[in-house]
């Protein structure tokens, strides 16, 4: 059996069990792997990897898939928990689509993680990121929102993530991502990450100017062309101009969005 295997995983739960922790970085992050599970799901097999921290009491996990225990360039998604988009279906975002995408990819790939983080509306809670949605409806952007209600742009802090990654001992990342938030931050935390990987999710009607926003005010590396909407999407096509031919994958990127020698 792989590291990435049930017993591999299994054995950072018998280390993390007495694991004693000052704290990681500057932030003093302590992070342990309390619990692993096999996870079959709509795209494939993953092993489901659950987190206590002591930062900020959030029920983290990661999904796996092969063996990434001591892996370098290891394909990397970071997810942050979206209960509309995600659970519910709404076209106000893409997060629905970039979660199961992102899950796709990886399954295709020799090995991979995507860490679902429990950052509802980046970082604001539930509760707030309904009320930006009620001010968004009456003509602000995302930004303008946040900033209405007292918070910044983006609230997320990637340290726990960061920790998370070393307690799975990944050596480097190749980040799947658009935000070169995420990859800085990261970095910031003592992460190598080793080259970007573009996730591509084209907008629909109700979400064009969401990602609009995020590309010309919060710096997302986003075509606002788009693709033709993903043809393997599970879900049935509910908005008119979604549907289309799939596309081969845009190219692999350096970790600052310059394209790598292979692509």
């Amino acid at each position: 059996m792989t590291n990435a295997g049930r017993g591999g995983l299994l054995d950072l739960v018998e280390r993390d069990r007495v694991h004693e922790c000052d704290g990681y970085g500057p932030a003093g992050v302590c992070v342990r792997v309390v619990g692993v599970a096999d996870l079959p799901t709509r795209v494939g097999r993953f092993k489901i990897v659950a987190f206590w921290n002591n930062r900020d009491a959030k029920e983290h996990v990661a999904m796996v898939h092969g063996d990434v225990m001591g892996g370098e360039e290891v394909p990397t998604r970071l997810h942050s928990e979206c209960l509309t988009g995600d659970v519910l279906g709404s076209l106000r975002c893409d997060c629905r689509d970039q979660l199961l995408e992102g899950l796709r990819r990886i399954q295709s790939m020799e090995r991979g993680i995507l860490l679902y983080l429990r950052q509802e509306g980046r970082g604001i809670g539930l509760i707030n990121k309904i009320r930006a949605y009620g001010l968004q409806d009456q003509g602000l952007d995302t930004v303008e929102a946040n900033i209405a209600l007292g918070f910044r742009d983006d609230e997320r802090d990637y340290a726990v993530a960061a920790h998370m990654l070393r307690s799975l001992t990944v050596k480097s990342v190749r980040l799947i991502t658009n935000n070169p938030n995420k990859i800085s931050q990261l970095e910031q935390y003592g992460v190598k990450v080793a080259g970007r990987i573009p996730h591509v999710i084209p907008p629909n009607e109700y979400n064009k100017f969401y990602l609009e926003t995020k590309a010309k005010r919060s710096g997302h590396y986003i075509d606002m062309e788009g693709k033709p909407h993903l043809a393997e999407q599970s879900d049935p096509v509910m908005v008119d101009g979604m549907a289309g031919p799939a596309e081969e994958d845009p190219a692999e990127t350096d970790a600052r969005g310059k394209p790598t020698a292979s692509a």
